[in-house]
């Protein structure tokens, strides 16, 4: 077995042992949280019509990835960085994006029932019927990656303190002021240019285009968008775990 593949796999099992007592607990949150997004945001639209339901469906797994990756990844780093796990993990003869992959595994894992029981919630609250294809589970993986690699990137460079204040801002305009659960053009101008640099309506897409087969962009562009930026946030997640050496 290849060292890197047996540290990643070693490092998981400790992810694992470390979160054991508290698994069920969290799956139930992580499951809370998915089904909530789709009841609770309908809540917020008097009459829904089959394409605002098919964005409440499909925005929802989208929203709980990037809270993975973007909230609950980078808040665990400065967690490590303060109790002192990632200065004993630069100590030690891994690869140095293996705690990454660990941490993005653990934490997905937990997710996805969530994520299926929110799906199949939506498509019988909204009687919308789903067409999954083939490209679903390169779209899960690519879009929980994306995000981790950036959060965890932002989580090694800024200080802890700041890190948990950036992440709660993050996750409150991914929330209102991102076209996950709505389509951009309702955005103003300003913000839609934003998001065309940015990845999260990409994400968006590439989760919206693997579960119905409708796409706003060319799956081309979206994937390869998502999968920039997610090579930016490795590097940059590399270069600030080398750095701490």
């Amino acid at each position: 077995m290849s060292r890197p593949f047996e540290s990643y796999r070693l490092l998981l099992r400790w992810q694992y042992l470390r979160f054991r007592a508290f698994l069920p607990m969290l799956v139930i949150i992580q499951v809370l949280l998915a089904v909530g997004v789709v009841y609770g945001l309908a809540f917020l639209i008097p009459h829904i019509d089959r394409s605002t339901a098919l964005y409440l469906a499909t925005g929802a797994p989208t929203l709980t990835l990037l809270i993975l990756g973007l909230n609950v990844v980078p808040q665990e780093v400065s967690q490590g960085r303060v109790a002192g796990r990632y200065a004993f993990f630069s100590a030690q003869p891994v690869p140095r994006l293996a705690p990454l992959a660990a941490e993005v595994t653990f934490w997905l894992l937990v997710q996805l029932p969530g994520t299926a029981l929110a799906l199949l919630v939506a498509s019988m609250r909204f009687h919308i019927g789903l067409h999954v294809g083939l490209s679903v589970i390169p779209a899960v993986v690519l879009v929980a990656l994306a995000g981790a690699s950036v959060g965890y990137a932002m989580a090694a460079t800024l200080s802890p303190s700041v890190t948990n204040h950036v992440t709660s801002f993050m996750s409150l305009l991914i929330l209102l002021f991102s076209p996950i659960n709505f389509p951009a053009s309702r955005l103003p101008l300003g913000a839609q240019l934003v998001h065309r640099v940015l990845p999260v309506q990409y994400m968006a897409d590439v989760i919206r285009g693997s579960l119905t087969g409708k796409w706003a962009d060319s799956p081309a562009l979206a994937f390869g968008l998502v999968s920039a930026w997610c090579a930016a946030g490795l590097a940059l997640s590399y270069r600030a775990a080398v750095r701490r050496q």
